[in-house]
């Protein structure tokens, strides 16, 4: 049975990339019937974020990424936090002590420092040839140490990589990384090997940054006699064309985006073909349908630039899709953020942005007009296509305040273009204007009027009559 891992670092928000790698995870496995397991790589106990791991398990929960195995879920090959693995990733450090593949290092940061000062360009083995007994004795009286692997000083490893093919690097580029540091914890370099062996991961999807620092797992792998698994390694997405979305940098997170008003459906497909794409060009996809089309063949050996305006189109076509019951449900919350609605139809509104809307906070956007009718620019009245006018604005309006009180306020309407001669257009036109101060509204003039109330309707027509007189 296909196993694959998403292996985050509770380090804050859930990053779009993090997210990405964890859903090509969870397609690759479900597509083939297997398991998608979630593991906290929580050694770098200096960059532990306090909750972030709650936001990673609330994160894959709200997209949809179930996971079979996990710390919060349990299973067969657990504990599932690497914190609390400390043990096992020292006995198998000390196998390969025992077996030369790794040895004791005592060297302090500033003799690395000064190597390093001295033209070094990496560990330069120092420590490779001290006795056993020796780095015993130091270690019993109490002495810092680390275990760093033992890389052959010649050589290549070559391995396949499902995506960018044969893969070969000579040892003489790798360093003698440190696997077990001097706090007792496992680097990552050692533990995501040891895990995901004993949790029996046979396909590793990760970033491809790892794609020349994977013969360095391969070679824990072969010391240890165990099989290599499967390695599947994904291009950044970048900001731009030239530098990559990052964490660091402050990028986006999932619920960010959450926040801005996108649905979380649509930030899992466009996240999808962020590096993937389907065999028919097809982009709208269900998570289920995700599942059933995701396949290697459709991922990209070329980085991928994060366009938000196509994620706002594709989350436009999601909205479009809700009932209008279902949206004005999603919208209560973001009404709420905007102070100035307070004592609308929401009900109402949400029917007339239901199909305007990109994103939920769009209702913010597409309803500034209400707070800036106080000193809206005269010059709305003139339309060239209508020919329309301030003058004519200010001829119609007295006539525009006695429509509004009337029971149907659309043939009221009607009957002021056929009694003063004018183009149906004219009237709706100055009408509009003269109630919301602007050009473009989520909706005609008759459907304004109506959110507006009939009282405020006149109070702003005679706000325009002043102002239009003076």
């Amino acid at each position: 049975m296909v196993r694959t891992r998403f292996a985050p670092s509770p380090t804050g928000y859930l990053h779009i990339g993090g997210l990405r790698t964890a859903l090509y995870a969870y397609l690759f496995a479900k597509k083939r019937g297997g398991k998608f397991i979630l593991r906290i790589e929580d050694t770098d106990q200096g960059r532990y974020v306090d909750g972030a791991v709650d936001i990673i398990y609330r994160t894959l929960k709200d997209a949809g990424l179930d996971y079979d195995e996990g710390p919060d879920v349990g299973g067969a090959y657990g504990p599932y936090m690497q914190s609390q693995r400390k043990d096992i990733y020292m006995k198998y450090a000390k196998q390969l002590i025992d077996s030369g593949d790794a040895y004791y290092c005592f060297c302090t940061k500033e003799r690395l420092e000064q190597i390093h000062k001295d033209g070094a360009v990496k560990y330069d083995k120092h420590c490779l040839h001290i006795p056993r007994e020796e780095a015993e004795r130091r270690i019993a009286a109490g002495e810092p140490y680390v275990i760093r692997q033992n890389i052959p000083e010649s050589g290549k490893d070559t391995y396949t990589d499902l995506v960018f093919g044969e893969i070969s690097v000579d040892y003489k580029e790798l360093e003698d990384n440190v696997l077990i540091k001097s706090d007792g914890m496992p680097t990552y370099n050692f533990a995501n090997v040891v895990d995901d062996y004993l949790m029996d991961i046979d396909y590793v999807i990760r970033g491809v940054e790892y794609l020349s620092s994977t013969p360095k797992y391969n070679l824990l792998y072969r010391a240890f006699g165990w099989r290599l698994p499967n390695y599947i390694h994904l291009q950044p997405i970048m900001r731009d064309e030239r530098h990559k979305l990052s964490k660091r940098d402050g990028d986006a997170s999932y619920e960010d985006f959450i926040k801005k008003g996108y649905l979380k459906e649509a930030i899992v497909n466009y996240i999808a073909l962020l590096g993937w794409s389907s065999k028919d060009d097809t982009e709208k996809f269900t998570l289920k349908e995700l599942e059933a089309a995701f396949d290697l063949d459709g991922l990209s050996k070329s980085p991928s630039v994060f366009d938000e305006n196509k994620m706002k189109w594709l989350n436009s076509l999601y909205i479009r899709e809700l009932d209008e019951d279902k949206f004005h449900e999603m919208a209560l919350p973001f009404y709420k953020e905007v102070k100035y609605l307070k004592g609308y139809d929401l009900r109402f509104l949400s029917s007339l942005l239901h199909s305007r809307c990109e994103v939920l906070t769009d209702v913010g956007r597409l309803t500034e007009f209400l707070t800036k009718f106080d000193d809206f620019d005269l010059e709305q009245f003139v339309n060239k296509k209508w020919k329309t006018d301030r003058a004519l604005a200010l001829k119609m309006i007295p006539s525009l305040k006695e429509a509004v009180k009337a029971d149907d306020l659309s043939a009221a309407l009607e009957k002021i273009a056929e009694d003063g001669g004018y183009k149906k257009g004219q009237v709706l036109w100055i009408f509009r204007i003269g109630i919301t101060g602007a050009a473009v509204t989520p909706g005609g003039a008759s459907e304004m009027a109506r959110l507006l109330g009939k009282d405020e309707c006149i109070k702003r027509l005679s706000q325009c009559e002043k102002r239009l007189s003076e």
